[in-house]
């Protein structure tokens, strides 16, 4: 549904190239996207027969325990300490209102159209860093991020395969979206990558597990869809923790463009799935939008020049 951007404190590279794994890094990455748009499947054949908060909250449940289990033993208290606790829930709270929207957009909106149309809110860190976060934009990542909303215009037009209830539930989430990765950057100075990855967990568990009375419509499921439930925190939390040890192993300016390969992983599992085949013009919007996002990508991870 929605992914953690690069981890900010990956480790180190080491000082022999030849001691990394770039590689497995890059099979490590592609295997995150892959579980990602899984669970953005699955979201959305459930939420065609049960409530959005239901099953946005199991997804965050068993992603939560399924963070206890991996990092808890290695981690211990370092698991849940913070250095700047008020904006880790505030970014906690954006990504939990950014699944929610997501997933009402899941139930009237194709995979691919609704990944695509995410992929809006890196570009509009990029507009807002410079303002908010006196970063330089330049005239690259000016014209990326131009480019980019010209995609979206291409996926959005009226006459897509768009819903405009599902494409105003997916503007509340690229704002959330958006939020979320900006307090991202500004924290990544002070808190640890797993820190932030286990209280967006726990917050969204909270959340949606306060929802649960009132949203439980759970009867006498079949072993396929209790497992589907399952299979949503299973790939959010596997697929997060993939994701970070890819970083671990290549560096970022090499990963960070791959991460708009996700848009392939949905448009095929959405015609496996569901049967939807992008037009050509929403494809076209699609590459568009992935090249902008992949410039923008590199221009981020370009070291800044000093006056």
């Amino acid at each position: 549904m929605l992914t953690e951007p690069a981890p900010p404190h990956p480790a180190p590279p080491p000082t022999d190239p030849s001691a990394g794994h770039p590689l497995r890094g890059v099979v490590l990455l592609l295997s995150a996207l892959f579980l990602f748009a899984c669970m953005d499947t699955s979201i959305k054949v459930l939420t065609a027969d049960h409530s959005v908060p239901m099953v946005v909250a199991i997804r965050y449940i068993v992603h939560c325990l399924l963070m206890v289990v991996l990092f808890a033993p290695s981690q211990g208290r370092k698991l849940v300490q913070t250095q700047r606790t008020g904006l880790v829930l505030v970014r906690a709270a954006s990504l939990t209102a950014a699944s929610l929207f997501v997933g009402l957009a899941l139930q009237r909106m194709p995979v691919a159209e609704m990944t695509a149309i995410t992929f809006l809110a890196p570009m509009l860190v990029v507009l807002l860093a410079g303002p908010l976060l006196r970063e330089r934009i330049g005239p690259v990542g000016w014209t990326a991020a131009v480019a980019g909303f010209a995609g979206v215009l291409l996926v959005v037009r009226p006459g897509g395969a768009v819903d405009p209830a599902g494409l105003a539930f997916m503007a509340v989430a690229v704002a959330a979206n958006t939020t979320y990765q900006l307090l991202t950057r500004i924290l990544a100075d002070t808190d640890r990558a797993v820190a932030m990855l286990f209280y967006t967990a726990l917050v969204g568990s909270i959340c949606f597990g306060a929802l649960l009375p009132w949203f439980w419509d759970l009867g006498d499921e079949s072993l396929t869809t209790v497992l589907l439930f399952l299979s949503t925190g299973v790939t959010a939390g596997l697929g997060h923790y993939l994701f970070t040890l890819a970083y671990r192993d290549a560096p970022a300016s090499m990963l960070a463009p791959m991460n708009y390969l996700q848009l392939l992983w949905a448009g095929l599992l959405g015609w496996m799935v569901f049967g939807h085949i992008p037009d050509a013009l929403s494809a076209a919007g699609m590459v568009v939008i992935a090249a902008s996002g992949a410039l923008i990508a590199l221009k981020s991870r370009r070291p800044a020049r000093r006056a």
